[in-house]
């Protein structure tokens, strides 16, 4: 992607202005559903916006450039504030990949329908499109911190979920970094999930 940023400065800012929002959006996703499951915590600490300054963590954009897969920043909730907090704890995790789903899907119809006028903004659209769809998968894998750690968490029996809350507090981030380094230029996170992305994007366009 950064390739682009000299082949085509106008492109390659269409595309990372998608790629924050999309970020934004996810991160939002979050904050929203928490609100409305009863958690104030996302509104008191200015989380419940759309201004990306709220949701944008630089390590994640930077590794979302240069990787193809990224973060935000963690949206806040404390799950004393809900009604049952390992069920809301995964429905608000599930939040932000359906929103990058939606926004992908979205994309789609707008490209279909003959909505996007030139080539090269198509090429951009669709660009943007797959950054959505990477966001979703990615963000799905059950690692900590990520959201599919607490939808596992939801779905697995009560000892097995507080053994592998344990396993991935301690060694979560170690994981996810080994996932998203590239070893002999691609990461193993890009060679788990691209078979996904790639279905995905087919069926899309």
């Amino acid at each position: 992607m950064l390739s682009l940023l000299f082949s085509s400065p106008i492109a390659f800012i269409v595309i990372f202005g998608g790629l924050l929002l999309s970020i934004t959006l996810h991160e939002f996703a979050h904050c929203f559903v928490t609100d409305k499951l009863g958690d104030p915590t996302p509104r008191a600490r200015g989380r419940l916006t759309l201004d990306p300054r709220a949701h944008l963590e630089p390590l994640g954009v930077i590794a979302l450039l240069l990787t193809r897969f990224g973060w935000g920043k963690p949206a806040p909730f404390d799950p004393y504030n809900l009604k049952e907090p390992v069920r809301d704890a995964a429905l608000i995790a599930a939040a932000g990949p359906l929103a990058n789903v939606i926004v992908a899907v979205l994309l789609s119809i707008a490209l279909k329908l003959g909505f996007v006028p030139f080539l090269w903004l198509q090429i951009a659209v669709f660009q943007i499109m797959a950054i959505n769809i990477m966001l979703a998968v990615f963000n799905l894998l059950p690692v900590y911190p990520l959201d599919g750690s607490k939808i596992l968490m939801a779905l697995l029996p009560k000892e097995t979920a507080f053994e592998y809350e344990s396993i991935m507090t301690r060694y979560g981030n170690i994981i996810l970094i080994f996932l998203i380094l590239p070893f002999g230029g691609v990461s193993p996170a890009s060679q788990l999930l691209s078979p996904i992305i790639n279905v995905a994007l087919k069926w899309l366009v």
